[in-house]
């Protein structure tokens, strides 16, 4: 390493702890959980192994050039290492979410044996290292024969098809898992989904940005995210009458939660941002927490958004025993077009929600500066307006292009920034009971395939074998969660000199 980088690296690290007071892992609560995260079809790879039948992913994946998860990090067969290297690290617990297809490949009817075997095993894997096992029902991967049947998420059929999966999982997991995520990030999956054709199935109303085939992007959202949530409900009102009891886990349902602040001091932007609050978060928190969507999207949405039965209502409200939060970044929200640079391809959501957002930094979908402050801010928000739910942040981390570098000092002024703040918030009262790494190892990026990572393992997917490499951060974390690093300028300079002294492939 050239001295500059070497000055450039010392620099960036002094500047940016210089700012954060100092704490250790013992200052936050002794059952609190730090871990990190992966989901099925960008980690297990092994796509058409063993029973396993193609998901909505495999489809969408293979439709565009950015690389698909047919392999992945092949994490189906490397799984005992992964775990290995996890107890290494320290990691307290690790979410990943089960394959519909892998576990039933019908997507209803017979268990795929090998498939139950697979999840048998790694959650006993991870028991017996001492790592609490927090699994998600649902990421992304809808089977493909239930997306053609029916039209998947559009269709109130999901929810018999999705508790009948839930049903599988808490009957032949549920004594060795006590954290249960239905749905991964509800409302960024409807958006995405349904409204802009980001992300499986595609559906959007026809735009210049993106070819969508099929969809409706003023009414699919809504549509989907409230069978969600229906879907969410019912699963977990089948844990509570028919396992919770014996088996003591939690359940609970996750959105995708940004920063958000008002661009400048004036009404209006206060306004915008409470606005904004009310849909990005309110949409599937109000339902949650008391039974109905907030009166700001019924009042713009008036016949498109779906109706609460009086019995649905009730089902809904209380369903969630915690909130998985899935967080990245901050938006400042301000009225003026613009201002605007937050990158939308069609605006049937956004449109809805009527304000503008306005990156924190970097404007790019794929690199974004850390804004600690936008996490306290959000959990600051769900306390005061949630009635103070108890909180999983799912996921948060810091993404990277991937390359050879196993010198990551950005993520790590990330991780130990975002750490900083959720203690913050803890203090404050926020009843946070976890955090999370995206991701525990580099993997198949759904919006950018292998061009970025998030990952404090490094793998290679040029190598048949998908070697593994430590990160500078994965020892960071290591040092944090094993307590002899503390998050302190000095501490975390040692580390870095040491690590660039010893890091290669």
């Amino acid at each position: 390493m050239k001295p500059f980088s070497q000055f450039f690296i010392f620099l960036v690290i002094v500047l940016a702890t210089s700012y954060i007071d100092a704490f250790t892992r013992n200052d936050f609560p002794e059952d609190f959980l730090f871990g990190a995260a992966t989901s099925a079809y960008q980690w297990e790879g092994a796509a058409d192994e063993d029973g396993r039948t193609p998901s909505v992913w495999d489809t969408f994946s293979h439709s565009y050039d950015t690389g698909n998860g047919d392999v992945a990090c092949d994490g189906y067969h490397q799984y005992k290492e992964d775990v290995k290297l996890m107890a290494d690290m320290g990691l307290e617990a690790f979410r990943f979410s089960i394959s519909w297809t892998r576990l039933i490949p019908n997507g209803r009817g017979p268990i795929n044996p090998k498939g139950l075997l697979f999840y048998k095993n790694l959650i006993k894997e991870l028991r017996s290292h001492g790592i609490e096992p927090h699994v998600t029902l649902y990421h992304y991967d809808l089977p493909q024969s239930l997306e053609d049947e029916y039209g998947g998420w559009i269709n109130r059929k999901i929810i018999e098809d999705f508790t009948a999966f839930a049903d599988v999982c808490f009957r032949e997991f549920g004594d060795d898992v006590k954290l249960w995520t239905t749905i991964n990030e509800a409302t960024i999956f409807a958006i995405a989904s349904y409204g802009e054709g980001l992300t499986p199935p595609g559906h959007c109303s026809p735009n210049k940005f993106i070819n969508c085939s099929t969809g409706n992007s003023s009414t699919e959202p809504y549509l989907a995210a409230h069978n969600m949530l229906l879907a969410h409900a019912s699963a977990s009102k089948l844990y509570r009458l028919k396992y919770k009891s014996k088996q003591r886990g939690s359940i609970g349902l996750s959105i995708f939660a940004f920063g958000l602040s008002p661009y400048t001091n004036s009404k209006d932007d206060e306004i915008a941002t409470q606005r904004a609050k009310d849909f990005l978060f309110g949409w599937m928190l109000k339902p949650l927490v008391f039974g109905d969507y907030p009166s700001e999207m019924k009042r713009t949405l008036g016949s498109r958004l779906p109706v609460f039965s009086e019995e649905e209502s009730e089902q809904v409200k209380g369903s969630s025993d915690f909130v998985g939060i899935i967080h990245y970044t901050t938006f400042y929200v301000t009225n003026r077009a613009s201002a605007s640079n937050f990158p939308i391809m069609n605006q049937g959501f956004f449109k809805d929600m009527g304000v503008y957002m306005i990156s924190t930094g970097n404007s790019s979908l794929f690199e974004w500066e850390a804004t600690p402050w936008g996490l306290e801010g959000v959990l600051e928000h769900l306390k005061q307006s949630y009635n103070n739910p108890p909180i999983y942040i799912l996921e948060n981390g810091k993404p990277m292009k991937h390359d050879s570098m196993l010198q990551d000092t950005p993520r790590v002024e990330y991780i130990q920034g975002y750490i900083g703040a959720v203690l913050n918030a803890i203090k404050n009262g926020s009843d946070t009971r976890g955090y999370f790494v995206w991701s525990m190892i580099d993997v198949y990026e759904l919006l950018s395939g292998y061009t970025t990572s998030f990952g404090m393992y490094y793998v290679n997917f040029s190598d048949p074998g998908r070697k593994r490499s430590p990160k500078l951060s994965a020892s960071w974390y290591s040092g944090f969660l094993n307590g002899t690093i503390d998050v302190s300028s000095q501490d975390t300079i040692q580390l870095q000199r040491k690590f660039s002294g010893s890091s290669s492939f």
